[in-house]
């Protein structure tokens, strides 16, 4: 019979899907066809429907109880016992009669509509799998493959065939893709949608830098260093923020790799992406000066309640801590969520020599602390009374009147 070829097709075609497993595909089948079944006999009807996926068939059954004659009350569920002895003759009241329900008892449309209400479930339960799956990746690169270049979009599939979709505004600026070709990115977004899932990747997002950053440096992954922030322009330029608490390890160093190794593999992946990797700290002015790396400032004003912050540099300078189309301000201005003004120091004296030129004679720990409380050259140093240097810093008197000995020492010469 057709209708019964095309049913057991059906079920011998989902069998043989790789992402349901066979218990669930017997539940499906076993609650689909009792549904059709009770909406055939009557919701009180005692149906039984058996599911061999060895042998790739389905047996239907419907059940009876027995009562006298002449008390029959629900002909949907009981059968008078002269009916049931013509069935069996040593059938007794109380007892079940089972009847098998043959496939040649329903019409053509009851079994099309069976064959199509099976797929619909099948196909309701792949996507939720797909869904629960890629909900719990939110935040994880995945690698797919380009099956088709649309205008404003992507369209990847992944290892198991399933779409993802990569926006035009996730992608990195110059980034050009054809079919076949194979893409990494992070997963952002995860929607429900009907018998499937609205997957969306990314790769301009700055979790998928710090993704990145996990997998070429074994110190963030096992957390010895700590990401405390990226901020990014794709494809420009990218700057993080790192710290640790382990005094052994140099966070900056240990990022960067020995000749920039660690680091160049992100750098190709992000399309020639300059990446500035500086030391997190809480003092404002040190994390706002090293924010706007390379450029070196000469003094600051912070002002803590509208959150913004006038630096003073170097005419030379300034070009470098702007950076190209604003790169850079724009970046240490969302690192350290300050806004950011750059002013020009035409009053530094030329002969006036930067803080940092007296590092191999004072060490680097005392140079941080004079930077802290905004003396960045030697003049800016002098031009404060020792008193207040040592309130200020916070350091032995010692210390700082050898410090001023050195800076002294310089201008005499």
């Amino acid at each position: 019979m057709k209708e019964e070829n095309s049913l057991i097709e059906s079920f011998s075609e989902f069998k043989e899907s790789k992402s349901i497993d066979r218990e669930t595909l017997m539940f499906i089948m076993e609650d689909v066809c009792k549904h059709m079944l009770l909406k055939k006999y009557g919701a009180e009807a005692n149906i039984s429907v058996i599911v061999n996926p060895d042998k790739g068939d389905i047996e239907f059954q419907r059940y009876f109880e027995i009562v006298e004659d002449g008390n029959l009350s629900n002909p949907v569920t009981q059968i008078e016992l002269s009916e049931a002895i013509k069935i069996e003759p040593d059938f007794e009241v109380g007892e079940e009669v089972c009847e098998k329900i043959r496939l040649e008892d329903f019409g053509r449309r009851e079994i099309l509509s069976l064959r199509q209400n099976l797929a619909t479930k099948i196909m309701e339960y792949e996507g939720d799998l797909i869904y629960q799956k890629y909900k719990s990746r939110i935040g994880e690169i995945v690698s797919g493959t380009v099956h088709q270049v649309f205008k404003k979009e992507i369209l990847l599939l992944d290892e198991e065939g399933i779409e993802l979709f990569l926006p035009k505004t996730e992608q990195i600026p110059g980034d050009f893709y054809k079919k076949g070709d194979p893409i990494r990115a992070v997963v952002i977004k995860v929607e429900p949608r009907v018998n499937s899932s609205f997957i969306v990747a990314s790769r301009t997002s700055p979790v998928f830098l710090e993704r990145l950053m996990e997998e070429e440096i074994p110190e963030i992954y096992d957390g010895l260093i700590m990401i405390k922030n990226i901020v990014r322009v794709p494809g420009e330029r990218a700057k993080i923020a790192v710290e640790t608490y382990d005094d052994r390890i140099d966070p900056v160093g240990a990022c960067v790799g020995m000749k920039g190794v660690r680091i160049h593999g992100i750098v190709r992946e992000l399309r020639n992406e300059n990446i500035d990797v500086i030391n997190y700290t809480t003092n404002t002015a040190l994390y706002i000066s090293r924010a706007l790396s390379p450029a070196k400032i000469t003094g600051i004003e912070i002002n803590e309640e509208n959150k913004s912050v006038s630096v003073f540099m170097k005419p030379d300078q300034i070009s470098l801590a702007i950076g190209k189309g604003g790169s850079n301000i724009k970046l240490a201005s969302k690192l350290t969520g300050y806004e950011i003004d750059i002013f020009r120091n035409d009053a530094i004296d030329e002969e006036d020599v930067e803080l940092q030129e007296f590092s191999d004679e004072i060490e680097q720990w005392i140079l941080d602390t004079f930077k802290n409380i905004g003396c960045y050259t030697a003049k800016n140093v002098l031009d404060i009374s020792r008193e207040e240097l040592i309130e200020r810093t916070d350091l032995e008197e010692e210390t700082v009147d050898e410090v001023l000995r050195i800076i002294k020492a310089e201008f005499e010469q």
